[in-house]
């Protein structure tokens, strides 16, 4: 079954109001066999939600509508639906007491505006809403199936969750789906596809592969469709132990876990903890890991020694190697891990210093140049960065390079506890 959905209203098109209907429908939509194929956003226009309706009708079997249902003169779906399934507005009795109760518990009085949102059209399915006034509306003509549902967030999730997805699943034979998100780090998007280039061309026809990338990683997306979800889930977890034999060290974890939380885990796991020196970051890495419930079990903090003078006080850089070196340096980042570690006595720690931009590179430094380093109970090591120009994304992939690094690290140290 394929879907489309339309929004309305002028509030979306102007940027007043973002879209979040869509996304959110469209995820529930997924989760239960149904592909959506088309997202569009139409004005407060009667030919323009007329021309949206038979133009979906014609590429889809569902179509689901948000918004337009509310009591004032600017929702006009309601007559919209009627012209277009050639039918009239009747009272509804049932959703009229369902506003008459809700007025009530809420100690509102009822005015003929409200009075007027238990009318539907006559040949439509009503589909009562607790959440709210407007109710929902299921009409089906040829094969295609309509529902129009309100524009208000909660109003419409409610619908969605009680009457809409159970008609849809009790009356119409949906295929499964399965997805599984694996999350890469450390390598770029082209050289990953090119490496696994001959595994994805040997995927099965059922299951489909996206790249998902962003300034954190590169989430490689496995969608499976057919008739059964576990054997779909088995089929995918087999496809991902072929995926790992050919790049074990960029795979960090799957579906919504962080890189943090994977390093915390191994952290744990290891009766280890963790500090943090900072400078180019800024605090960034130190946020990614106190975003993990239950982190205090193995952070034990975190030193932002952004200028000189903190890296040699607190950190106790040497002032010489700074002067010599600089500090976006080898020997400075080693110094500085070295110092958080010992400062918060922790078995692990990371460092950050570089020039994030977009000012103060130089020939041998250019902007984007990072060094990070990482310091275990046994020793030390550094390795040069140089991400790119732009400061935002710079220290994005500094801190995730930075958990990658030292994910690594905890496993070669202690590769089977």
């Amino acid at each position: 079954m394929q879907c489309e959905i339309i929004t309305i209203g002028d509030e979306i098109l102007i940027g007043q109001v973002i879209d979040t209907n869509s996304a959110w429908i469209a995820g529930q939509l997924n989760m239960n066999g149904i592909e959506v194929y088309q997202a569009t956003s139409v004005h407060d226009d009667p030919e323009h939600i007329r021309v949206a309706l038979r133009n979906a009708g014609e590429r889809v079997d569902l179509v689901v509508l948000t918004g337009g249902l509310g009591p004032t003169k600017d929702d006009i779906t309601k007559k919209v639906l009627c012209e277009f399934f050639q039918t009239s507005l009747v009272f509804h009795e049932p959703t009229f007491e369902l506003i008459q109760q809700r007025f009530k518990n809420r100690n509102i009085p009822l005015n003929k505006l409200n009075r007027d949102q238990a009318l539907v059209p006559e040949i439509c399915t009503v589909l009562p809403n607790r959440a709210g006034t407007a109710p929902g509306m299921w009409f089906e003509k040829k094969d295609t199936i309509y529902i129009s549902l309100p524009g208000v967030p909660f109003e419409m999730k409610q619908l969605m969750q009680q009457e809409v997805l159970p008609r849809l699943k009790s009356h119409h034979k949906i295929k499964a789906i399965y997805h599984k998100t694996i999350l890469t780090q450390g390598i770029p998007e082209s050289m990953l596809a090119e490496r696994i280039e001959q595994w994805e061309t040997s995927l099965p026809q059922h299951i489909k592969l996206a790249y998902l990338p962003n300034p954190m990683s590169v989430r490689l997306r496995l969608s499976a469709t057919g008739n059964g979800g576990d054997t779909l889930k088995l089929q995918v977890d087999q496809e991902i132990e072929k995926l790992k034999l050919l790049i074990p060290e960029y795979i960090f974890g799957y579906d919504k876990e962080t890189l943090a939380e994977v390093t915390g885990r191994l952290l744990l796991e290891r009766k280890q903890s963790l500090a943090v020196a900072e400078s180019c970051t800024g605090g960034f890495i130190s946020h990614l890991i106190t975003a993990v419930p239950g982190c205090s079990a193995w952070f034990k903090g975190s030193i932002i020694a952004y200028s000189n003078e903190v890296k040699q006080n607190i950190l106790g850089v040497s002032a010489e190697t700074l002067r010599q070196y600089g500090a976006v340096s080898e020997q400075v980042v080693r110094e500085m891990v070295e110092g958080a570690r010992k400062k918060l006595n922790a078995g692990f720690a990371v460092a950050t210093t570089g020039i994030a931009g977009p000012t103060g590179g130089t020939e041998g430094k250019p902007v984007g140049t990072v060094w990070i380093a990482i310091a275990s109970p046994n020793h030390t090591t550094a390795e040069k960065f140089v991400f790119g120009d732009i400061r935002e994304r710079n220290i994005i992939r500094s801190g995730q390079t930075a958990l990658q690094l030292l994910r690594r690290k905890i496993i070669n140290e202690n590769p089977t506890r």
